[in-house]
């Protein structure tokens, strides 16, 4: 039998149904309120692999060196694309629809049901390692789309990050067997997530975290929820944040897809959960905390006013020390009095507070800074460990006096990741509560490589003013490996200018205009209309100078404003910005610049000064260009304020395909140079929006259609004696850096820490291509 109901799975039936199949059984049993379903079982995947003979071509090519990601990446998307691709035996088809249409009154249109299909691997929600998040999980489903969800599923085992996971927890490839749930969907008006225990400190406190409609979003993270601390004892709440809650996901009743929609007004900063509902809440979070025995991190939704639960796994983030019968009465436990023996530990013995995502390796130590407001930058004093939900541009000048950064939010790519690489700052990003951790004054390392924050300061613990944090990571500028193909440097913050010329870097192959921008506070028309536009060109030319003067006579290459509007509306000024519902594809880049020109040609009567100044090696670079008509439009201006487009050095982004069809008619224009910015141009490529984990394991800047749109464009630009580059972060991948350098590419700019890796990875490259030439 390919299925099984959840009435009758257990927790004994593990291998069979996977983690999360077993536990809504479990549940189920338990006399728990679980919407009824079925299970795609572990042996139907295994015996799918098997029968169709893709099982050793499948774990075989997984066999490659962890530590590479660009060749662990590629093995992940062909493993994918195989089980998307080889047939599913009708008997199981026929196997699941039958049960798919029991769910329903019948199998006519008006009656098929909407079901939740979800992974359920046979390593996940285990008590030491739960693979949240890890596999597929998709909504809304109807017949049609059923068996490709089963598959997809399948496929999400997969996935990079899954791949990624399953080495770090240990689990061999060909070891873990993949089952599928199949639920009926509670179309939720509110939904969320329970802790039955505080998930950091174990606690005797309930965290509940809630918003509108579906939970899909809260899990995600596509949704700021509402967040409760409760007093399981008097079904309280103790202490409550109230998110201004914008958006909520529901399920769309034209077409039936998952979809966000703005949550009314009076809604938005209305408590989503009621008194009523938070005692069923903390009910339940006690029946299956005792049913198995440990805490429990349960999702949940309400319909009707009727309590669902939709999962339930085991805290993993508790330690086997913390005492989870403190605090009693539901209020937090004071870490710095917690015995070493209450509480994780680091391999030095110091007690860890928080953990996150490493996001800017070393370690630095100091006293806490929270900040949670922008006028509280002044109290960060050198050395300090700035503390704060995320950071943004205008904490640039603080973040440079710290010792180390640390925020709740974040990942790798987010600003406080890339500034802190860039400056050489430690930096733990993602932490999720730090804000509330840790507290002002409070003496902390943090272990930028370990994504971990640990109590007491160096072995000293001298408080007093530390060295200038840039002084001691700043590298010695290293002997370059001699390469034909040059490797420049990305560049965000011009503070950092000093550091990314240390690295040996040819020059500068992208300097982002849009963090000076952003540090000023105010969106460009108003700081225009606030102080002139002789302040504001001002700005542009000292920012730009700082760097050009540190890399002269290597050449920096200045892009022009590209920040979404979503980015400009956080400033002053921001209210007049247009709301958008993917900023990443409106009002951005040459399209903002053409329509917006005043604040534009202040930009270029910037490179135009600079250029007087004597600054001939700052090249001026234009982002997010379609076609020669957008190109013509913009050297109009440029001709405009007085830059002479025969004399200066300037070019744009292919970031879309039209560019890249288009190269021909582009370099016609004039265009010294191209440089490629593959984040775009892949998810412009593939339809595929990298911040959305839907569908972010299809993010694949290698896939053949991006490589072969790079590689004509190459190839043509050669022809035409036009300079090609990238600048994305594609970049600084092994896999990327040979298949460019194979096609001719002028230059390869990466991110500060990535530099002298891609400069000796560049050189092997041409080194054997020699090789092969010569034999």
């Amino acid at each position: 039998m390919s299925i099984q109901w959840l009435d009758n799975v257990r927790s004994t039936d593990l291998e069979t149904v996977g983690g999360k199949a077993a536990s809504l059984g479990e549940l189920t049993d338990a006399g728990l309120p679980v919407p009824p379903g079925f299970v795609v079982t572990a042996d139907t995947y295994r015996t799918f692999l098997e029968a169709s003979e893709i099982d050793e071509e499948l774990f075989a090519g997984l066999d490659v060196d962890p530590d590479d990601d660009a060749g662990l990446a590629a093995a992940a998307s062909a493993g994918r694309e195989l089980i998307r691709e080889t047939p599913l035996p009708e008997s199981v088809r026929d196997e699941i629809i039958t049960a798919y249409r029991s769910l329903g009154e019948g199998s006519d249109a008006e009656n098929k049901p909407f079901v939740a299909v979800r992974s359920s691997a046979t390593a996940e929600d285990l008590p030491d390692a739960s693979f949240a998040g890890q596999h597929g999980t998709y909504l809304n489903v109807t017949e049609d789309l059923l068996v490709r969800r089963v598959k997809e599923c399948w496929a999400s085992l997969f996935s990079e990050r899954a791949v990624h996971y399953r080495n770090n927890q240990g689990f061999a490839h060909d070891a873990v067997d993949i089952a599928v749930v199949v639920q009926q969907m509670v179309d939720a008006e509110k939904s969320g997530v329970m802790f039955t225990r505080h998930p950091s400190t174990g606690n005797r406190q309930m965290i509940v975290e809630a918003a509108w409609g579906l939970g899909e979003a809260v899990v995600s993270g596509t949704v700021s929820p509402d967040h409760y601390e409760i007093n399981p004892e008097t079904a309280t709440i103790t202490e409550s944040t109230i998110a201004d809650k914008k958006q909520r996901m529901v399920k769309d009743p034209e077409t039936g897809e998952t979809a966000l929609q703005p949550v009314p007004e009076a809604d938005r900063t209305a408590q989503v959960i009621t008194d009523a509902e938070i005692e069923r809440l903390v009910e339940l979070g006690q029946l299956v905390e005792d049913h198995y025995g440990e805490p429990q991190d349960v999702e949940w939704a309400i319909l009707d006013g009727e309590v669902f639960m939709l999962q339930s796994r085991p805290i993993t983030t508790i330690s086997e020390g913390d005492d989870t019968e403190q605090a009693a009465n539901g209020g937090p436990t004071e870490l710095q009095s917690t015995d070493a023996t209450d509480s994780e530990t680091a391999e030095g013995g110091d007690e860890i507070l928080v953990r996150g995502v490493s996001a800017s390796p070393g370690t630095g130590s100091g006293a806490v800074r929270i900040i949670k407001k922008l006028d509280h930058l002044d109290q960060v004093t050198d050395g300090d460990i700035i503390v704060s939900k995320m950071t943004m541009p205008d904490m640039v000048p603080a973040m440079k006096r710290a010792g180390a950064i640390v925020t709740d939010e974040g990942g790798m790519t987010s600003h406080a990741s890339i500034v802190s690489r860039e400056m050489g700052v430690p930096a733990v990003v993602g932490t999720q509560d730090a804000t509330q951790v840790l507290e002002n004054g409070q003496q902390i390392t943090v272990d930028g490589d370990m994504g971990i924050v640990r109590a007491g300061g160096t072995e000293d613990d001298e408080p007093a003013v530390q060295p200038d944090p840039l002084e001691s990571v700043r590298p010695q500028t290293p002997v370059k490996p001699m390469t034909a193909t040059e490797v420049k440097v990305n560049l965000s913050i011009p503070e950092a200018a000093d550091r990314a010329a240390a690295t040996g870097a040819d020059g500068v192959g992208l300097l982002r205009i849009e963090h000076m921008v952003l540090s000023l506070g105010k969106t460009p028309e108003q700081y225009i209309e606030d102080h002139g536009e002789d302040a504001y060109i001002s700005e542009l030319v000292e920012g730009i100078r700082t760097v050009a003067e540190e890399f002269y006579p290597r050449p920096v290459r200045a892009r022009t404003l590209d920040a979404p509007t979503d980015e400009f509306r956080e400033l002053k000024g921001g209210e007049n910005e247009p709301h958008e519902h993917n900023p990443m594809l409106g009002y951005r880049g040459i399209r903002r610049s053409l329509d917006n020109p005043e604040p534009f040609r202040c930009e270029l009567k910037a490179f135009s000064r600079l250029f007087e100044m004597g600054y001939d090696n700052v090249e001026l670079m234009v982002p997010l260009v379609n076609d020669a008509e957008d190109i013509e439009r913009t050297k109009h201006l440029i001709e405009e304020v007085g830059i002479d487009p025969e004399k200066a050095r300037w070019g744009v982004m292919i970031e879309t395909p039209a560019s890249a069809l288009l190269i021909e008619e582009i370099a016609a224009t004039g265009v010294g140079f191209v440089s490629f910015g593959t984040n775009d141009l892949t998810q412009y490529t593939l339809a595929v929006d990298r911040n959305n984990e839907h569908v972010a394991e299809r993010f694949d800047e290698l896939h053949p259609s991006v490589l072969k749109l790079i590689g004509s464009t190459i190839e043509t630009c050669r022809e035409l004696g036009v300079d090609t580059s990238i600048c994305g972060q594609a970049a600084s991948k092994p896999a990327m850096v040979k298949f460019l350098v194979e096609q001719g590419i002028n230059s390869i700019s990466a991110n500060i820490d990535a530099v002298r890796d891609v400069q000796h990875e560049v050189k092997r490259v041409e080194q054997k291509l020699l090789l092969d030439s010569v034999r």
